[in-house]
C-alpha cells in the first residue's frame, strides 16, 4: 500500500531549512519513494497542517523492565510511549530478570516487540552471565538473535581483565559496548551527588566513581580496537576523558541525557525520588561541561535512559527507592524548547543527535528522510506548547521530575518502517489521516 504524507514541511538536514514537499511511502516495504510536490495519488493519505517532517528518532537507552518488573513497563507499554515521544527504533537494555544473557531471552524480546506494533525494539544483551561480572556471554550468538550492542547497563564491569577479554571478542563481530561507568569501589552506597547527599544527610556517590572507569574503559577500547560507548555522561571530569580520547582516535561514542543537561543537585530540595537517577543529578560545573560536550559533539547523541517504576516503589524515598526517570515522551520538547528556542542549537542539529548520529553508531538504518531510505518519519508540532503531565503518558511509570514543566514542539504523528505507529493529529485538530 502506498501512503502520501501532504501538508507538510521536511527538514533538510545539510542546508538546515525547511520546505513544503509531500512524502510517498511504500508501507509494505517500508520505504521511501518519492519526495516532492507533484507526486502521484496514493491509497492513503496523511493531511498535515504544516507539522515539520523529521526522521524518526533512535533511543538507544531504554529500559522496558520486561520479563520480570512488568508492573513497572512492559515491551508493548514502553514501545508505545516511544511511538508517541516520536522515536521509530529504540534500544532496550537487558538488566530484566532473568536478564538478556541468552539467544532465547533476546528472540523473545523481538516476537513481544514485533506484536506491540509500535516503536520497533532491538535488544542490548549482556556483557557477562546474569550480569554477574564473572564471565562473558556468546556475543556472536546473541547477535545472531537479534542484539544489536551488548552492555551490562545498571552495574559496571568491575574486573579490568574481564572487560578487555569482552571488548577483543565484541570487536571481532563490530559490536559496541555500551557501558554504565561506576566502580562500585568508589561509589558504594552512595545515592547523591556530594552537596545533595550533605544537605539531605544521605550516602554521596562520588563523580570519581564514573570518570575512573570511564578513564581504564578508554584505554582498553584503545588497545583492542572496540567501539566503546558511553552511556549517560554526567561529570566534567568524564566529558574531557572522552574529548581527550577522540582527539587520540579512539574509536569512542558518548550519550548525554535530558536530566542531565537540564536539572543538577539544587534541584532537589526536599526527600523527592523522582530525582533519584544513577549517575545522580551534580553539580552545575559538572551540567555546563556536558552541555558544552553536547553542543561541541564530544558527547554524540542524546539518550532518554527511560527507566520506568512504580509510583509505590518512588514513595519509598531518596534513600530506599529505585535510581531512574522516565523520559522517552518529553525529552523532543524539552531539549527543542531549551536548546533550540534559546538559539544553543539548530533544529537540524538536534535532529542528528537524536536520529542520524543514533543510526550511524549502531549501524540502524533510518536517520533520515531520503528517496530510496527507511520510512522512519515523525511529524512535529512547533508551535504547540503543552504542560508536562504524567498522568497522560502511555507509559506505566509517572517518575519524572519535569512534571509541571512548559515545553514547545510535539511529536503527533509517527511512522515506523511505513507502519503509522502513533497519530495524535486528530485529536489535536490539525489534520489527520483520510
Amino acid at each position: 500500500m502506498k501512503v502520501k504524507v501532504t501538508g507538510g514541511q521536511l527538514l533538510d538536514l545539510v542546508e538546515e531549512s525547511l520546505t513544503a514537499v509531500d512524502v510517498l511511502v511504500d508501507s509494505e516495504a517500508g520505504m521511501v519513494l518519492a519526495i516532492g510536490t507533484e507526486l502521484p495519488e496514493a491509497d492513503q493519505t496523511v493531511q498535515l497542517s504544516g507539522q515539520v517532517l523529521l526522521p524518526g528518532f533512535i533511543d538507544v537507552h531504554v529500559h522496558l523492565r520486561e520479563p520480570g518488573f512488568e508492573h513497572k513497563e512492559t515491551i508493548a507499554t514502553g514501545a508505545r510511549a516511544a511511538a508517541a515521544g516520536g522515536f521509530g527504533q529504540i534500544l532496550c537494555m537487558p538488566n530484566t530478570n532473568p536478564p538478556l544473557d541468552t539467544p532465547d531471552r533476546v528472540a523473545n524480546v523481538r516476537r513481544l516487540a514485533h506484536a506491540a506494533q509500535a516503536s520497533q525494539v532491538l535488544p542490548i544483551a549482556c556483557i557477562t552471565k546474569m550480569q554477574r561480572g564473572e564471565e562473558l556471554t556468546d556475543f556472536r550468538a546473541l547477535q545472531l538473535a537479534g542484539a544489536v550492542a551488548l552492555s551490562d547497563d545498571g552495574k559496571g564491569v568491575q574486573d579490568g581483565g574481564l572487560m578487555r577479554q569482552a571488548m577483543v571478542v565484541a570487536s571481532e563481530w563490530n559490536l559496541p559496548i555500551a557501558i554504565h561507568a561506576e566502580d562500585e569501589s568508589i561509589a558504594r552506597d552512595g545515592v547523591l551527588h556530594p552537596g545533595a547527599a550533605a544537605r539531605l544527610g544521605l550516602p554521596v556517590q562520588p563523580g570519581e566513581s564514573e570518570s575512573a572507569m570511564i578513564a581504564r574503559d578508554l584505554l582498553l577500547a584503545e588497545a583492542t580496537g572496540a567501539h566503546l560507548h558511553v552511556c549517560h555522561v554526567s561529570v566534567e571530569p568524564a566529558v574531557s576523558l572522552i574529548r581527550w580520547a577522540k582527539l587520540r582516535g579512539i574509536r569512542v561514542t558518548a550519550e548525554v541525557t535530558p536530566h542531565h543537561l537540564l536539572l543538577t543537585e539544587d534541584d532537589i530540595v526536599k526527600d523527592d525520588a523522582r530525582y533519584k537517577v544513577n549517575p545522580p543529578l551534580r553539580s552545575r560545573r559538572d551540567v555546563e561541561a556536558c552541555r558544552e560536550g553536547f553542543l561541541d559533539g564530544t558527547l554524540d547523541m542524546v539518550a532518554t535512559d527511560h527507566a520506568p517504576h512504580s509510583q509505590s516503589e518512588k514513595q519509598l524515598g531518596l534513600a530506599a527507592a529505585p535510581f531512574g526517570m522516565v523520559g522517552i515522551e518529553t525529552v523532543f520538547p524539552l531539549l527543542y524548547t531549551h536548546f533550540v528556542q534559546t538559539g544553543r542549537l539548530s533544529l537540524a542539529e538536534l535532529v542528528r543527535r537524536m536520529s542520524t548520529r543514533p543510526a550511524a553508531a549502531f549501524h540502524l538504518p533510518g536517520g533520515t528522510i531520503r528517496v530510496g531510505g527507511r520510512a522512519d518519519i515523525t511529524a512535529v508540532d512547533l508551535q504547540a506548547r503543552r504542560v508536562i503531565e504524567p498522568e497522560k503518558f502511555y507509559s506505566k511509570a509517572r517518575n519524572t521530575p519535569f512534571a509541571g514543566w512548559s515545553a514547545a514542539g510535539w511529536p503527533v504523528w509517527t511512522m515506523c518502517n511505513g507502519k503509522v505507529i502513533h497519530d495524535d493529529l486528530v485529536h489535536t485538530g490539525t489534520g489527520g489521516s483520510v
